[in-house]
């Protein structure tokens, strides 16, 4: 599939996963593979973190949004965070309560309106980006969720609130999230995995949690950290370290011993990433974005680079993924 008719396909991304997995860097990198496409994109962080500029090597300007990205005549990459309590601000303000809005921040009182119904801060972090798909903020929005475990809390409080509030402002708000969320022309979700079996599992139960009780439409699952393959690796094992002699080799027995062991720890490492790879597959029909495991203790410019262009690849590699 061409990766312009993939981000082509929805407005928003909302990208999940189990804490650990690299789900930032991977709604990092697939934004800036869908500004590669001549989009411009905005990643929105929701949990309070300002993660994603550093790895485009830019400092994090506060919670303003700022450019991040920017490749004249391809695409673009902006960045901002959404909190509970600048978007309660921004509700309030745009009905038509913006003089007391100070006031309630500095009494405290904010906090108060913002717990008094559950899955409230949730729908107006929501709702805050209901309100820049519809005005066209960007031509994608990529959502950095929270963990999967909470990512569920944040999804399904539309649906609380809807249940609680039986009329008003609120409720219908909570009505049009969740007509959003059930759109998958407007939104698809995106969940991130390793090829672990934990994950994996938390995964599985993530996914049919979104679907069945949330009505989000899937996309692909991206799987991250994905070691290459080595040329070669299996003969080692067949390898007998004392029938090396020193004029056969510039390395030592004890050096041999030692690749042979790496070696060994390699090769059991991709025999689980397979199978866990086939036990994704065999749970979950949903097309898959692979990523490659990066030998670097950080993430930047150039290593989000790579992985763009490996979900590129991916992506160009499937055929269709669910719901389409």
């Amino acid at each position: 599939m061409d990766p312009g008719q993939f981000f082509a396909s929805s407005r928003i991304l909302i990208v999940a996963g189990k804490g650990g997995v690299g789900k930032t860097a991977a709604s990092a990198c697939l934004a800036l593979a869908a500004a590669r496409t001549g989009r411009t994109v905005m990643v929105v962080e929701v949990a309070g973190r300002l993660d994603s500029a550093p790895m485009f090597g830019v400092d994090p300007q506060g919670y303003d949004e700022q450019t991040v990205y920017d490749d004249p005549g391809r695409g673009q990459v902006r960045c901002r965070s959404i909190t509970p309590d600048a978007a309660l601000v921004d509700w309030l303000s745009n009905h038509g309560f913006a003089r007391i809005v100070r006031r309630m921040s500095k009494s405290g009182l904010l906090e108060i309106v913002a717990t008094a119904t559950p899955g409230i801060k949730e729908l107006l972090v929501l709702g805050q980006i209901k309100h820049l798909e519809q005005s066209r903020a960007a031509d994608l929005i990529v959502v950095d969720a929270p963990a999967a475990g909470h990512a569920l809390n944040f999804l399904r409080a539309p649906l609380a609130v809807r249940n609680t509030a039986r009329t008003g402002v609120l409720r219908r708000q909570a009505i049009e999230v969740l007509e959003m969320l059930r759109d998958s022309e407007r939104c698809r979700a995106l969940l991130v995995t390793i090829a672990e079996e934990t994950p994996i599992k938390e995964l599985v139960e993530t996914v049919f949690a979104v679907e069945d009780e949330v009505g989000v439409a899937l996309g692909p699952v991206v799987v991250n950290g994905l070691l290459p393959s080595i040329e070669g690796l299996d003969a080692s094992s067949e390898l007998d370290v004392s029938g090396i002699g020193a004029s056969e080799s510039a390395l030592s027995v004890d050096e041999i011993s030692d690749l042979l062991t790496a070696a060994g720890f390699r090769r059991d490492r991709l025999s689980l990433q397979h199978e866990q790879l086939a036990s994704l597959a065999q749970q979950l029909p949903l097309a898959q974005i692979r990523l490659p495991h990066l030998f670097t203790t950080s993430i930047g410019l150039a290593e989000l680079k790579a992985l763009a262009t490996a979900a590129s690849a991916s992506i160009e590699a499937t055929e269709r993924w669910a719901g389409s």
